[in-house]
């Protein structure tokens, strides 16, 4: 994630950007707070959330999600749901200081979302989707998530099948994960629909699928089908989803198999 941080001081402002884009370095600082003498209280720090690129080039995923389909879809769609959150973080420097992660959570606001929660939360859920995916993806994933998966759907092939037709039958627009749960201590499968995430409930994600329709039209048209199959046999990244559930072991104790198993 990029951001554009300025620090606030008594005689100056100190501008650090990174990984920014250009277009978001004009917006506003919202009202310095200062003491009663007049002065401004020293190192209060706004920031801004940057577009964050894919972790491979706009065409590495062709022929099964296009070049042309990554430009609409990450360089559109992704990139208004950041300008939209920067818009609404002018006017609210109660939220500044977050993290995404904590932004999104506290937007939520228990189930009764602010006016922020949608925009932020699609930034979250895109990024963590395009990094649910790579060039060369599908297959089997190895090892101690395979053992996982094995231990709490049965089989690989039966996740697969759970997998798809949860895609298949999430109405409307939304998203479907492989998530670990804390409480459980076990993968399931869930839905969320428009922008909720499963960080609101405390899940570990683990893969994600977009399945708004803005995700899949220019290369699938209406077949939802062959869009899900082509991402689980071809573009899922079962290397980001290893690596997230070994993150995932450090907070819940699974027991056996330990990722990645030796």
């Amino acid at each position: 994630m990029g951001y554009c941080c300025c620090t606030s001081s008594s005689s100056s402002f100190n501008h650090l950007v990174t990984n920014f884009t250009p277009r978001f370095k004009g917006l506003k600082i919202p009202h310095q707070n200062k003491w009663p003498d007049g002065s401004q209280r020293a190192s209060k720090v706004y920031a801004y959330h940057g577009l964050k690129t894919p972790p491979y080039k706009l065409d590495a995923l062709e022929p099964y999600m296009s070049r042309r389909t990554l430009e609409m879809h990450w360089g559109g769609h992704h990139r208004s749901y950041v300008e939209a959150l920067n818009k609404q973080l002018e006017k609210n420097d109660i939220l500044y200081g977050h993290t995404l992660d904590e932004l999104v959570k506290v937007t939520y606001n228990n189930g009764n979302p602010l006016p922020e929660f949608n925009n932020a939360a699609q930034v979250w859920n895109h990024d963590f989707f395009w990094e649910s995916m790579q060039p060369g993806g599908g297959d089997i994933p190895k090892l101690g998530l395979l053992q996982q998966i094995e231990k709490d759907f049965g089989s690989f092939t039966n996740f697969k099948e759970k997998f798809i037709e949860a895609a298949l039958t999430l109405f409307g627009s939304g998203w479907v994960w492989l998530v670990l749960k804390r409480k459980e201590k076990r993968l399931e499968i869930i839905k969320t629909s428009n922008a909720v995430t499963p960080l609101v409930w405390d899940d570990i994600p683990i893969i994600s699928l977009d399945m708004w329709e803005h995700a899949y039209y220019l290369d699938y048209k209406n077949d939802r089908g062959k869009y899900v199959n082509v991402f689980m046999n071809q573009l899922v990244s079962w290397n980001s989803a290893t690596a997230r559930l070994m993150y995932a072991e450090t907070f819940v104790n699974l027991g056996e198999p330990k990722v990645p198993v030796a």
